[in-house]
């Protein structure tokens, strides 16, 4: 039986992880589980799971569980020693499903109490790929891919010699705006902009879909993730959102891996890594699909791609700092504080202060990662309030 721990469980792939797991019972234990301030969905997967340890932001959110739960036996923490406790908790596996920077911590804790991690929150690998990397090395610990694009190329790549890769090929559905005209764009709603074509996410990745930032990110991830430089790494899009992602080898050849958008696939994948689980989902009717589109992104429409680019050519920690910016920029934008627009104005703004300031920064330790996250967040923030008093 695999023991699973989850950073993140009352969030979207959280709750699909804890959903693949209570299909096979015989296989998997849940031991600890971490979320924010969804107390009444933890209280429930706390009733369901049983696990030993749970953690919750805030003090008011432990009481609240404490309530929900009824006198039910299981240790509750709070905010960052929380997340490391259940990250270090007696595991096989840590699923590491937190949404931004605040999974970093956790997971290199996990990684350097030995646990194998599934990785979905790619924030980890945007904001130290380097440093991630070489804690997994030192610990000797498995780091599978969950999103749905890197669990594509980690199975393609599957047995093959490292030196075959040729190129990365990552897909993009291209969002609810690929179709807009950039005067559109520019007028788009909060509401708009979360109504993802495909995928069921939260609201942070859904926008970052939107304006084509998480794709950039997942470029980042993947450079560090398969030690491809970015150079061998494209984007295409791809609307229907059925091949995943492609590996292109030195012979030519492409594989590619296709399925239907569901996430509790490439969840699966890494929990049973290099097993696979039967899971009772609708098959792939290639017959049904009709077609299949790819075409160029548009980079006009869309600059944080090339914003992700950018920041992997300037320095360790531009892409820390990018991160940070479209965080602040993100949450700016749903709660009607700017445009959607101006997500990638801000986020281009704080990475031109960096380029400005020299660009430098080797990233060899997490004081040094959350320094640069730190000033980003400040830079955005400013950048902001100076938007919002010229209106």
């Amino acid at each position: 039986m695999k023991r699973v721990s989850i950073l993140g469980s009352t969030g979207s792939v959280g709750v699909q992880t804890l959903e693949v797991m209570a299909s096979f019972p015989e296989r998997y234990q849940v031991m600890a589980l971490a979320a924010g301030r969804n107390v009444e969905r933890l209280a429930e997967q706390v009733q369901r799971f049983r696990p030993e340890l749970v953690s919750v932001a805030e003090a008011s959110a432990a009481q609240e569980l404490r309530s929900r739960l009824n006198g039910q036996a299981v240790e509750i923490l709070v905010g960052e020693e929380g997340l490391e406790a259940v990250a270090v908790h007696e595991a096989d596996l840590v699923m590491a499903a937190l949404v931004g920077a605040v999974g970093l911590a956790p997971t290199l804790a996990a990684i350097r109490a030995g646990r194998d991690v599934a990785l979905a929150n790619k924030e980890v690998m945007v904001m130290s790929g380097a440093l991630v990397l070489r804690e997994v090395r030192a610990h000797g610990v498995a780091l599978v891919p969950v999103d749905s694009e890197h669990s594509a190329i980690f199975q393609a790549l599957s047995g093959a010699p490292r030196d075959s890769l040729q190129r990365l090929i990552l897909t993009a559905s291209g969002g609810p705006f690929l179709s807009w005209s950039a005067d559109e764009i520019a007028q788009a709603s909060v509401e708009q902009a979360l109504a993802h074509p495909n995928w069921d996410m939260g609201p942070k990745i859904s926008i970052d879909s939107a304006t084509l930032m998480n794709k950039g990110l997942e470029v980042i991830e993947a450079r560090w993730l398969f030690d491809v430089p970015p150079e061998r790494i494209d984007v295409v899009v791809h609307p229907q959102s059925i091949v995943h992602s492609l590996v292109e080898f030195v012979d030519t050849s492409v594989i590619a891996q296709l399925g239907l958008p569901d996430m509790r696939v490439p969840i699966s994948v890494a929990l049973a890594h290099p097993e696979r689980l039967p899971l009772d989902l609708p098959q792939l009717d290639l017959a049904r699909c009709g077609r299949l589109d790819f075409e160029e992104p548009d980079r006009k429409r869309f600059p944080c791609l090339d914003l992700a680019f950018e920041a992997l050519a300037v320095s360790e920690a531009a892409p820390a700092i990018l991160n940070a910016a479209n965080e602040v920029s993100v949450a700016a934008f749903l709660a009607g504080r700017i445009r959607f627009l101006e997500i990638a104005a801000a986020n281009a703004a704080v990475l031109n202060a960096h380029v400005a300031g020299g660009g430098s920064g080797a990233l060899s330790d997490l004081e040094d990662v959350l320094a640069a996250d730190a000033w980003a967040r400040e830079r955005a923030e400013a950048w902001i309030e100076e938007v919002g008093e010229r209106r």
